[in-house]
């Protein structure tokens, strides 16, 4: 899933802040001045560096691209990714370099871990999110999420572009009342031995299962929304230990092997070998029967107290060569019907980051496609949203997890 990459193999001296070369100047056209803004970006190409390992995703951005050359003569390069961190790794090395004004990089579909770490290294363009004509649809005073990635404060440097949330799904012809809390998971898991399993660490699916358990089994959460420490992690972890200890024996395989990513793991849910699994797609099962890879009978849900969720962005280095065409990309994407057919199951599935409350009728109209769908989730569902630790938990836990779960 593309929705939240992390930063890996990067220079420690880059990642610990170190003063590298100062900022270019302003641009030439004012951000105050929108008509300024759509009059420089048009006639640019925008080189957007986003995941390119879905079908759908691609498809969608391959219409934005259409709609962007249509509205503005700017060209969308869709530049595929494995892993955003490999783009943040370029700009790192531009900046090191002295490219200050010519970027390969024009944005970046990015947000958690890569995002905290390009801010804290002053890689970002900003701030100008804020700005943008679309942005107040996102209610952002009622909406506080729309302004902070990861407990991040994001201070106009990325602008919301979707939402995420942990959603189990399950087979209804072999599951009759799934488990509802992470206790009632682990007595599911041992009386339906090998029907459950998550994604190999450091896969991020499987990250977020492991900070939903965390965050699900401590007594105390506040210190995961503050920087990761030596002297608290052994005492704040222990419980997911104990419980993964627990757990495992129990899986897919007996725990001594997992699926490689969350696509693997719907692959055994599609050839009936798993009865219950989870995505950071809200709406993806819903699509996912559509697309004939599950089961009519598949349904889903969330815990009882809640799943993480999170808004994925995107954003602009400092040293894009395009910004003001990646102004006006992004600024369409916010708009209503981007968000609306990024929503619609057939083309992605994708919650969108507006509120229905700043549209208006008619535009509230094209969010109303979805039709009643067994396998989505009931209207309420992500109201039980549980916000995301700090970022720098994420590696320690992955860490910690390959030490004691990984491969000798």
């Amino acid at each position: 899933m593309p929705l939240f990459y992390r930063l890996r193999g990067l220079s420690v001296a880059l990642l610990t802040g170190a003063a590298l070369i100062a900022a270019p100047p302003a641009q030439a056209y004012q951000l105050d001045d929108w008509h300024s803004v759509v009059e420089e970006a048009e006639g640019q190409t925008v080189y957007w560096n986003a995941w390119g390992g879905d079908a759908r995703i691609n498809a969608y951005i391959d219409w934005v691209g259409e709609r962007m050359q249509a509205r503005h003569g700017i060209e969308v390069v869709h530049v595929k990714v494995n892993d955003i961190a490999q783009s943040v790794s370029r700009v790192l090395a531009e900046k090191a370099a002295g490219n200050l004004t010519e970027g390969t990089i024009d944005l970046l579909w990015i947000n958690g871990e890569n995002f905290a770490a390009m801010k804290r290294n002053d890689l970002l363009y900003g701030p100008w999110a804020e700005r943008l004509p679309n942005f107040p649809l996102t209610a952002p005073d009622a909406n506080p999420e729309m302004r902070n990635d990861f407990s991040v404060p994001v201070e106009g440097l990325e602008s919301p572009w979707g939402k995420a949330q942990l959603t189990f799904y399950y087979d209804s012809a072999r599951v009759e009342s799934p488990p509802r809390t992470l206790p009632e998971l682990l007595a599911w898991a041992k009386a339906n031995p090998g029907r459950f399993t998550y994604p190999l660490i450091p896969d991020f699916l499987g990250s977020t299962f492991l900070k939903q358990a965390l965050l699900s089994l401590t007594k105390d959460s506040a210190p995961l929304y503050e920087p990761v420490s030596a002297a608290n992690f052994a005492k704040v972890t222990a419980p997911l230990w104990d419980y993964l200890d627990a757990l495992h024996p129990h899986l897919w395989r007996s725990g001594e092997s997992f699926p490689n990513s969350g696509p693997d793991m719907r692959q055994l849910m599609g050839d009936g070998q798993l009865s219950l699994a989870f995505t950071f797609s809200p709406l993806g099962p819903a699509a996912w029967v559509a697309d004939y890879q599950l089961p009519p009978t598949t349904r889903s849900y969330v815990l009882e107290n809640g799943t993480l969720g999170n808004v994925h962005f995107v954003a602009a280095p400092f040293n894009a060569s395009h910004k003001a065409a990646a102004l006006v990309l992004a600024n369409f994407l916010l708009s209503p019907r981007a968000q609306a057919r990024k929503q619609d199951i057939d083309v992605w599935g994708d919650p969108t980051v507006l509120a229905m409350d700043a549209l208006s009728e008619e535009q509230r109209q094209a969010f109303d496609s979805l039709e009643d769908n067994p396998a989505a989730l009931p209207p309420d569902a992500l109201e039980r949203t549980l916000a995301e630790p700090h970022p720098s938990w994420v590696g320690r836990l992955e860490g910690a997890w390959l030490k004691r779960y990984g491969a000798d």
